[in-house]
């Protein structure tokens, strides 16, 4: 059991330091691509910096101290690890306008691309085969993250390569990525001991709220809602950029020519 507990603590941990490093390699190559100054620049990257390893940390420590574990008598907790990074990203993207011009740049074939990391959600098919998961919440999450995991690396580079249809596909990816995450979380919720627990009273999930593996609900699955939505945003802005290009040649060719 020590043995076991030590390989999803290595699993879990490295696995969030390395997708934080992914991140920032790709948030890096976005800045020195953006029209800004170089103290706009050098901002953009320690801010950006501060704020996910500083948000990394700010999920490792609840964790480890036990403050998302759940029990059948105690209201749980995890949600507010879950929900509030997304809100707080939410927020900090409509009112930072150096973020909004940093994602503008940043390629979408990136930010689809890194969520290769979601392969990662092999895990849970494992600790479902070992009997310490409930296969009511690992089922759906493991096989739905290795599912997303897998695509992002072909959409990102049916997107980046412009074949017919690749908008379209970037979208069907981001929503059924979305899914996955909302069932994955509400399965995993749920089946957890908690006073509003529905499913696996016979094997609760106790493992989703304990450390290690609640760094994954708190830590790596909001940042793939944010990244989700910024794939949406960036798809969003481009059609109005071509709808709004498409209307202007538009009025070019029907307005009267002078002369």
């Amino acid at each position: 059991m020590h043995s076991s507990a030590s390989f999803l603590t290595v699993y879990v941990v490295v696995a969030s330091v390395a997708t934080v490093i992914t991140v920032l390699w790709g948030l890096r190559a976005a800045i020195s691509r953006a029209a800004l100054t170089a103290r706009e620049q050098r901002q953009g990257l320690w801010v950006g910096t501060a704020l996910l390893v500083g948000w990394f940390f700010a999920a490792l420590l609840p964790s480890w101290l036990g403050l998302y574990q759940g029990a059948p008598t105690r209201i749980p907790t995890i949600e507010f690890g879950l929900l509030l990074p997304i809100i707080a990203g939410i927020v900090f993207y409509w009112t930072s306008p150096l973020l909004r011009r940093v994602t503008a740049v940043a390629p979408q074939s990136f930010i689809v691309g890194v969520q290769f990391y979601r392969v990662l959600g092999v895990i849970f098919l494992v600790l479902l085969l070992d009997g310490s998961m409930p296969g009511v919440s690992a089922a759906p999450a493991g096989t739905g993250d290795v599912a997303v995991g897998l695509l992002a690396p072909a959409v990102a580079w049916a997107f980046t390569r412009g074949l017919r249809g690749s908008t379209g596909l970037v979208r069907a990816w981001n929503l059924l990525g979305l899914a996955d995450l909302v069932v994955a979380v509400t399965t995993g919720f749920l089946s957890s001991p908690s006073p509003i627990q529905l499913f696996a009273f016979d094997n609760p999930n106790t493992l989703i709220t304990a450390f290690p593996v609640v760094m994954i609900p708190v830590f790596l699955v909001p940042l793939a809602v944010l990244l989700h939505l910024a794939s949406l945003a960036k798809l969003r802005r481009n059609a109005a950029s071509s709808h709004d290009l498409s209307q202007i040649l538009t009025e070019r060719k029907t307005s009267p020519q002078l002369g």
